[in-house]
């Protein structure tokens, strides 16, 4: 069940990664914008509206997303977004930020 979990997740991260807004997620992680939480969610690195928005689009659609992957697998949603958090942050890029022990770092 794990692995059917984390391949779904695979697929919605290249899903959000290709998201068209006035700055992309690449950009955003790129630029130091945004970064992965240990919550399966992004979060704002450096406030900017474009960044904001962009964050609280992705995350609202990863929700959806963990709540659906969380209900056809029999599992809790904070299950999932732990999940997710794992598969982020070992596919994070070196340089790009990840929330670690409260402060954001770069990986």
């Amino acid at each position: 069940m794990k692995n059917k979990i984390v391949k779904s997740l695979i697929i919605v991260s290249m899903l959000f990664s290709s998201i068209a807004f006035a700055i992309g997620l690449d950009e955003a992680k790129q630029k130091g914008l945004v970064g992965e939480k240990d919550n399966g969610y992004l979060g704002v690195v450096v406030a900017q509206k474009d960044a904001q928005d962009l964050v609280e689009d992705i995350n609202a659609k990863r929700k959806t997303v963990y709540a659906q992957l969380a209900a056809k697998n029999g599992i809790t949603v904070q299950q999932v977004e732990k999940l997710a958090a794992q598969k982020a942050y070992d596919k994070t890029s070196s340089g790009h930020y990840l929330w670690v022990g409260g402060k954001w770092v770069k990986k």
